[in-house]
């Protein structure tokens, strides 16, 4: 639906909240006005007395107090079992908010232990809802100013929302925080959930009237909190995107990255693959996949394309104007492009990179030179030597890993239930009345768009079919596009006002459209992206790029994905581990 009529949507939703309150105040009794569907369980309503002493005017509802007097609340005791405090509460200048043109009353604050906190109410246009945003890596720093999927999104950029995020419970970039068992419990699932019961309470007693919906917008490390949420708390939100999600979060920082490190640095030595190989390698691959003049494989996963193919013959020497590879370098990009294995041929991990995202790996995957390191040697350090194990093992480093089914389960074993969002079975949130957006750049260099496929494949399973799980759960895969946007595809797009109309109005997407703008906001290239497994083709002989040149046409090579995979997607069960005499006591239990 076109931006234009959604803007619409929400301006008429503006004019209604303020005729409700207008009438309440006047006549004293409550009166409730639907914006589309109630989103969920969770989605609150006002109370008479709430109605009444809330002021509205027809930018939104208007503040029930004073920023500054938000400071000064006490609300140790607000919600059981989460305290929290508040530290301070400014008056944060339409100018100075990076969000979008609106005032907000800038409130941070800590809940115990150490799990800091900020978030903007705006001082007006407030649409009574709630929009909690996710952090990336390992987090370490509050992320409020930041919503992947949201860019362009008016709602937003209008003050229509409240935004917090937090930190996840700790200040350090590294993983160093969980040798702590508490703060290692924040990072890997309890921090967002109590962070949205927080932001509700304040919310309240900011507005006199609680929030009507929820939302979770987040990628990488905040598509592993989105899917965190959907599993463990499925009412905490109506509507989640998911971005590039980490879900396997213990299986991907061990034997995916510690796999294309090894396969880089063969055999302890020097880097086989460095950044200056990856322009000739890509030009390569979009040749031996038949990519088009626009240099976008739409479909990486149908192509098989052999590193071989343009391995150096006997006594060739590679060269700008005729790329070849040695033996070591074809091992190399074939083992890239396999993905972690163990001694059965089985992968430790469900994904591996596609081709085509070859010139997003600099720096991640390659290295400057042969002798530097990559960025999936850091990736793997912080997590082999403090996240895994019982105890410290600062010693350890990508060279440690083994490739094996033994090694594997000592792994995963002790951390799936503590670091891992990959249960398929949401059969809770969908109850509830969630709805989910899944994304992923297919090139990304990060963390594989495959494994994101094969989750939502297990979802379908477990859910009963494409069918049912579309009706609350949809996938989109952006073709070119690395690791949370960037790379060669049009990588901006608004999520945002797909699931907003999703949760309030049934409308779900049947595609989104993508954009690629330039350092001047200009939109130079624009593409749809249609739910899994369809992608967008260019059928029509038009510009390629222009979105009307694109139907959907369904992907073989997805619909029938399978993985042989040591690990499993489980339904309805997590390990849960209880941290007892300096050691994880690990148990089976319904989530």
């Amino acid at each position: 639906m076109p931006m234009l009529s959604r803007w619409f949507r929400w301006k008429t939703a503006t004019f209604m909240a303020a005729l409700a309150a207008t009438l309440a105040l006047v006549t004293g009794a409550s009166l409730t006005l639907a914006y589309g569907t109630t989103g969920s369980a969770q989605a609150a309503t006002s109370t008479s007395a709430d109605a009444a002493t809330t002021s509205s005017t027809s930018s939104g509802i208007a503040p029930a107090m004073s920023c500054s007097g938000v400071a000064a609340l006490d609300l140790a005791s607000a919600v059981p079992g989460v305290p929290f405090e508040i530290t301070s509460a400014t008056e944060l200048a339409a100018s100075s908010n990076t969000l979008g043109n609106w005032a907000a009353c800038d409130v941070k604050g800590v809940i115990a232990p150490q799990i800091h906190f900020e978030i903007k109410l705006p001082e007006s246009g407030w649409q009574a809802n709630y929009l909690q945003v996710g952090c990336g890596g390992l987090c370490g720093n509050t992320n409020v100013n930041s919503a992947p999927a949201s860019t362009g999104c008016v709602p937003l950029t209008s003050g229509a929302f409240a935004v917090a995020s937090s930190d996840e419970g700790h200040y350090q970039g590294g993983g160093l925080f969980s040798t702590d068992p508490t703060l290692r419990a924040d990072f890997g699932y309890k921090s967002d959930h109590e962070l949205v019961q927080a932001a509700k309470a304040i919310i309240e007693k900011y507005y006199g009237q609680a929030a009507t919906h929820s939302y979770f917008d987040g990628c990488s490390q905040g598509g592993h909190q989105a899917l965190t949420e959907a599993q463990r708390y499925p009412t905490d939100f109506d509507g989640i995107i998911a971005g590039a999600p980490a879900n396997n979060f213990t299986a991907l920082n061990t034997f995916s990255h510690a796999w294309t490190a090894q396969s880089v640095y063969l055999n302890g030595g020097p880097a086989t693959i460095t950044n200056a190989d990856l322009a000739a390698l890509h030009s390569a691959v979009l040749k031996g996949c038949g990519a088009p003049a626009d240099g976008i494989i739409a479909d990486p996963l149908s192509c098989t394309w052999d590193p071989a193919s343009i391995q150096c013959k006997a006594g060739q020497t590679s060269t700008a104007d005729d790329y070849c590879l040695t033996a070591d370098q074809v091992t190399t990009l074939r083992r890239i492009y396999a993905g972690p294995t163990d001694e059965h041929g089985k992968l430790l991990y469900p994904g591996y990179q596609l081709r085509g995202s070859e010139l997003n790996w600099a720096g991640i995957i390659t290295p400057a030179t042969a002798t530097a390191n990559s960025g999936d040697i850091s990736f793997v350090r912080e997590t082999l030597r403090y996240q895994i194990f019982d105890s410290p093992q600062p010693a350890l480093t990508y060279k440690d890993i083994k490739f094996t089914a033994a090694y594997y389960k000592k792994v995963m074993q002790p951390n799936e239930g503590m670091y891992d969002a990959t249960d398929p079975d949401l059969t809770a949130f969908k109850k509830a009345g969630g709805k989910l957006i899944l994304w992923h750049g297919l090139g990304d260099q990060h963390i594989p768009a495959v494994g994101t496929m094969a989750y939502y494949k297990a979802v379908e399973k477990v859910m009963g079919g494409e069918a049912a799980t579309e009706s609350f759960a949809r996938l989109f895969l952006l073709p070119g596009v690395a690791h949370c946007g960037s790379g060669q595809g049009p990588d901006t797009f608004d999520a945002l006002t797909a699931i907003t109309d999703w949760v309030t109005e049934g409308d779900a997407p049947d595609s989104l459209t993508t954009k690629k703008v330039d350092s001047s906001g200009n939109t130079t290239a624009s593409r749809p992206v249609y739910p899994f497994p369809y992608y967008a083709k260019n059928t029509t002989g038009g510009s390629a790029d222009d979105a009307s040149s694109y139907t959907p046409v369904k992907s073989t090579a997805e619909a029938g994905l399978a993985l042989n995979w040591l690990g499993s997607f489980r339904s309805g069960y997590e390990t849960v581990g209880n941290w007892v005499g300096g050691k994880w006591i690990v148990s089976k239990g319904k989530v």
